[in-house]
């Protein structure tokens, strides 16, 4: 099912047809849109195709429209072409309108993938799995097709897109239900304050030299930092509030990106320290830079209502399925 939306600047409005992630325009309104005569527009489409810079599978599809023809109305199905090829074709007539509509398009692509996959708990809850991960795969592959995202983006969308099956189980739960991950492992203990300041400041001391930070970096905003670590190890009636490395680990990425302890460089300052923690724990991380610098991005933007989502997320992420010879000795 498609759907017309109308691009509208200082000159004539064009009727747009939305459909399959994509808008798409017959030859005609491409000549009326970019100020251009048919043949010219149908000279580029063609060169398009035969320079091989698009596939012609995807890029065309023939729709039905009404035409007045005389004095009757008759459907003809007319071919249209996708926002790639109207692209392409704007850039090699250098129209300036074509640049206004690549921006108009890429606003309304993103508000119709935003209303029609953006998934809520209710809906989650009633889909099966194999159903979810198709729907998260399509959001992805179509934001990253139509370069809706930026680079950095990109590893988010992975992010999600590899971990579709975690999401599912995060957002399908009544509160207190989903226990932790079996792979988790109980927690020797904290970071050190005075350790991690000490490796906060010769962080620091490096990305200053090499001009990368301020000299707030890392700096601390009254004691943050310490109650920060105080609060992961809290306890309640005796019993440790978090007591597995992996939920400590979540919880010190997230209060140091979220709380901002110290005066600049909160999100690097807070991967770094997750990353100490890791490793003073024997936690080995899966993600590469890019994916951690999606990872700390992704919880920066998040709604602090979201911060229990936030923090399984993480540690879904870090904990291992137990081999099976370690669940034998048990």
């Amino acid at each position: 099912m498609s759907e017309i939306v109308i691009f509208e600047d200082d000159s004539h409005p064009v009727e747009v047809r939305l459909q399959g992630e994509t808008v798409w325009l017959t030859q005609k309104q491409m000549a009326e849109l970019f100020g251009k005569d048919l043949r010219t527009v149908n000279e580029h489409i063609g060169n398009v195709y035969e320079e091989g810079e698009l596939g012609r599978e995807g890029t065309i599809r023939k729709f039905r429209i009404v035409r007045q023809e005389g004095k009757r109305q008759v459907q003809r199905a007319v071919e249209h072409y996708s926002l790639d090829v109207i692209i392409s074709v704007g850039y090699r007539v250098k129209s300036q309108r074509g640049v206004r509509f690549r921006q108009w398009a890429t606003r309304v692509l993103r508000e119709h993938l935003t209303q029609g996959y953006s998934l809520n708990e209710h809906r989650l809850a009633q889909q099966g799995l194999e159903e979810l991960q198709q729907a998260v795969e399509l959001l992805g592959q179509t934001l990253n097709k139509q370069a809706l995202v930026s680079d950095v983006g990109q590893e988010v969308v992975g992010l999600i897109l590899g971990y579709a099956r975690t999401w599912r189980l995060l957002l399908n739960y009544d509160e207190g239900e989903l226990g932790i991950p079996a792979g988790a492992r109980p927690a020797r203990g904290v970071l050190n304050f005075d350790e991690a300041r000490r490796a906060l400041d010769a962080l620091a001391g490096e990305l200053r030299e090499r001009g990368e930070a301020s000299e707030l970096f890392a700096r601390d905003r009254g004691d943050g930092l310490a109650s920060i670590l105080g609060n992961l190890e809290q306890s309640m009636f005796g019993e440790a509030l978090y007591r597995t490395r992996e939920e400590r680990a979540a919880h010190l990425l997230y209060f140091v990106i979220k709380n901002h302890p110290f005066s600049d460089g909160n999100k690097r300052s807070g991967a770094f320290l997750f990353l100490l923690y890791l490793r003073q724990e024997g936690v080995r991380l899966s993600l590469d830079d890019n994916g951690l610098t999606a990872l700390t991005l992704l919880i920066a933007e998040s709604d602090p209502k979201a911060k229990d989502l936030m923090v399984r997320l993480v540690v879904n992420l870090l904990a291992t399925e137990p081999s099976a010879q370690t669940e034998k000795a048990e």
